[in-house]
């Protein structure tokens, strides 16, 4: 009994790859940082585009401390390529590509309806009588309906009693 529990103190749960691929996972195993046992469906997906022995390739190739963006590089061309067989991210990135295109056209349309509209705007204040151009977008109603030529019960209405 005491042996038992030992042992399962030595040994560590298998990574995900490991586990798949039915061996025996160390403390030194290559997977281990990247696919852990809580996210088998990445190491599978890694593993049916690429395979096991590039990916070990791959990873011995990379310096240990960008390793985990690779593993992520290649979970997500994996996936990709699992969604797309034939364009995979390209796929991805010019369905974005497109997006932006589109986004950017309808930006410089609504960017010129809005400059349009200003000028619109401030060619109507300026023909108006009552437009002071020393305060944009201004009416100055009080002062230049006193200075008109209006009566004076037109400047000051009083209730009409009934």
């Amino acid at each position: 009994m005491m042996s038992s529990t030992s042992s399962n103190k030595n040994s560590i749960m298998p990574c995900a790859a490991c586990k798949l691929l039915r061996r025996r996972c160390t403390k030194y195993c290559i997977f281990l940082p990247y696919f852990p046992p809580t996210h088998p469906e990445r190491f599978a997906a890694v593993h049916q585009i690429f395979g096991a022995s590039n990916i070990t390739k791959m990873l011995q190739e990379v310096p240990v401390d960008s390793r985990a963006d690779a593993v992520m590089s290649m979970v997500y061309e994996a996936t990709a390529r699992l969604r797309d067989p034939i364009y995979g991210c390209v796929g991805i990135i010019s369905i974005l590509q497109k997006n932006v295109f589109e986004l950017q056209s309808k930006l410089n349309e609504s960017v010129a309806e809005t400059m349009a509209l200003k000028t619109q705007l401030s060619n109507v204040l300026s023909s108006s009588l009552l437009y002071d151009p020393a305060l944009p977008d201004t009416m100055l109603l009080t002062s230049d309906l006193s200075n008109s030529s209006q009566p004076a019960e037109f400047l000051n209405p009083e209730p009409y009693i009934v």
